[in-house]
């Protein structure tokens, strides 16, 4: 199952989703990607993402350059977990088809709110992010597991 986080720049929250999910998942049936929507040209993970997330799982993405979102990678994705639900409606209103597997991960983890931009604000800012992030993908590969449709 191929599962695809995205967010605005993908520089900071869906590039933490994506190295949290794929660090901590127990089996080989689910991989994360992840891309943003706005990508800028050459932009590369923010250094708080890469330092929370080299302090909580000793994972280097320093040099990630963004990926933008783009045909193949939707069309690759089992599931796309969006961090607002302005960004999950921006890609439903322009690709309808995909809205069977298109959710808020907040929705789809069953917490409320959504996750907000760290982008710019401090390391408690980008830690609290992370947290937030790996309460809600714990959440979420409770539901894949219990979802026989996944299995």
């Amino acid at each position: 199952m191929n599962i695809l986080f995205v967010c605005t720049g993908n520089t900071c929250r869906s590039c933490m989703a994506e190295a949290i999910f794929n660090s901590i998942k127990d089996s080989d049936k689910y991989i994360a990607k992840s891309a943003g929507i706005y990508v800028v040209h050459n932009s590369i993970s923010s250094n708080n993402a890469c330092k929370v997330l080299k302090d909580n799982l000793n994972i280097d993405i320093y040099n990630r350059e963004a990926v933008q979102i783009n045909n193949y990678s939707i069309s690759e994705a089992d599931l796309i977990l969006t961090m607002t639900y302005d960004i999950k409606d921006l890609l439903i209103k322009n690709i309808p088809e995909i809205s069977e597997k298109t959710f808020c991960i907040t929705e789809y983890s069953g917490e409320e709110g959504e996750i907000p931009d760290p982008f710019g604000k401090n390391i408690e800012v980008y830690n609290n992010t992370y947290n937030y992030i790996k309460k809600n993908i714990l959440l979420i590969l409770k539901k894949l597991k219990e979802d026989k449709h996944y299995l």
